[in-house]
């Protein structure tokens, strides 16, 4: 070996030796600076997106807390952070239920967990919603649900109704008929459509685009904004896939009065049709101050369209001037276009927050690209549970607990890293908390 291979292999090595170093380094447990700890934790939180249960005795029969309920779609691989092995059941159902069980719990043990639950429910009454907020420290939860009812009510839940009925005004079988999933949303989706029709005193769908929109889509949404609703939520990204051109409306109203009454509607049609809808319905928001939530995440089921959730399919509303009024809330922070999601950030009237991640993702992993959020946008970043009713072993409750627990702990180790690399001071770091936890959301909704 000559002297030049020599140098070469020295240096190869020399690098290989640093590069693992960086990599042993990263590896080890990032440790949260304790004062910012404390800080983070004494901060009651507003819960961006959540689909909290009714309390007693209307939990029992409660179907209201999704529009699109996912418990029983066709199986699909549950992430690992949601499966009924999770460790951190154990400390949710300690300090929830008093229950001292090991995950995965058998058929005794669920039974046993249930009656535990059921003893915390009849303890509390109607203010067990309320417990749940409290036992995570939640000050402010928005309820994701049809309706509002028993002990969800405000001030500590606010209502989160969905529009995406509206946007599907004609026959929907062939739509329906593209997957299991869909096949199983559709109908649902239909249901509510007629609940809203009877709600505006229609019988029958309106024969012109222009009455659809003045008897129908409007007041709706000014009933549910006199209701105390605070936001808009689209579920669409289960129904198909974003990308909403800019069609004018004297083509809409020509589709929406020749294919209203036609059995499965040319599709092309029928898609420029729901594009229009969606950008009328989203300024109707900005003119009423309700923000706009729209899904962004892979969702559940195994036929969801993940290229088709793609944040950046939703950039031309963004930069359309005629909904820069209307704010929008990127749910799920996007996942698996996690840096994607952060770029459109930069858009003013564009927002993300932290709901499914914090139950998905593990808090070393989620505090990686947290923190390159809070870099370029902190005040663009809300705390969020997306606490549901999964399974028997992880319901909304334990779903809430979790959740608040991973937020904070990888909203500690994106701040603590800030301060130990300089960019940011300890004052600094608690104000980005307080932003996140709350004060982002309080600016939003004017809470």
């Amino acid at each position: 070996m000559n002297l030049v291979h020599q140098t070469l292999l020295r240096t190869a090595l020399l690098i290989a030796t640093a590069t693992f170093r960086v990599i042993a380094q990263s590896d080890a447990s990032p440790k949260i600076d304790s004062t910012l700890a404390s800080q983070i934790a004494a901060i009651p939180a507003i819960d961006n997106h959540a689909h909290p249960l009714l309390s007693p005795p209307a939990y029992a029969t409660d179907r209201n807390f999704d529009a699109l309920p996912v418990d029983n779609m066709e199986p699909d691989t549950d992430p690992a952070g949601m499966r009924p092995d999770l460790p951190a059941l154990h400390e949710a159902w300690q300090a929830i239920f008093h229950f001292n069980g090991t995950p995965p719990l058998d058929a005794t043990g669920l039974k046993q967990l249930e009656a535990a639950r059921e003893a915390t429910r009849q303890q509390q009454g109607e203010k067990y919603a309320t417990y749940i907020l409290d036992r995570a420290n939640i000050a402010t939860e928005l309820a994701n649900r049809v309706a509002m009812g028993i002990g969800v009510q405000p001030p500590r839940f606010r209502w989160v109704p969905y529009v995406d009925a509206l946007l599907f005004p004609l026959d929907n079988s062939a739509i329906a008929a593209a997957t299991p999933d869909r096949r199983q949303f559709f109908p649902l989706e239909d249901k509510l459509r007629a609940q809203y029709l009877q709600q505006a005193n229609l019988k029958t769908l309106p024969p012109t685009l222009d009455q659809y929109l003045k008897q129908l889509v409007t007041p709706i949404l000014e009933q549910q904004k006199s209701q105390g609703a605070v936001a808009e939520k689209f579920e669409i990204a289960y129904l198909r896939s974003f990308g909403f051109d800019d069609v004018p409306q004297p083509e809409a109203a020509r589709i929406y009065a020749t294919l209203l009454h036609t059995t499965y509607p040319n599709q092309a049609q029928y898609k420029r049709l729901q594009d229009f809808l969606f950008r009328y319905i989203a300024a109707e928001c900005g003119r009423l101050n309700l923000p706009v939530h729209i899904h962004t995440t892979s969702g559940g089921g195994g036929y969801f369209d993940i290229a088709g959730d793609n944040p950046l399919l939703l950039e031309p509303l963004f930069n359309d001037p005629r909904l820069r009024h209307t704010n929008f809330v990127l749910l799920h922070g996007g996942w698996p276009f996690v840096h994607e999601i952060g770029a459109l950030l930069q858009k003013p009237n564009v927002y993300l927050d932290l709901s499914q991640q914090s139950l998905m993702i593990s808090p070393r992993t989620m505090s990686l690209w947290l923190r390159e959020w809070l870099e370029l946008f902190p005040e663009k970043v809300l705390y969020a549970t997306d606490a549901y009713p999964y399974s028997s072993s992880l319901g909304w409750e334990e779903a809430a607990f979790i959740a608040n627990r991973n937020i904070r702990e990888s909203l500690g180790m994106a701040l603590t890293g800030m301060m130990n690399d300089k960019q940011i001071t300890e004052p600094q770091a608690e104000h980005l908390a307080r932003l996140v936890l709350r004060e982002n959301a309080q600016s939003l909704y004017k809470f």
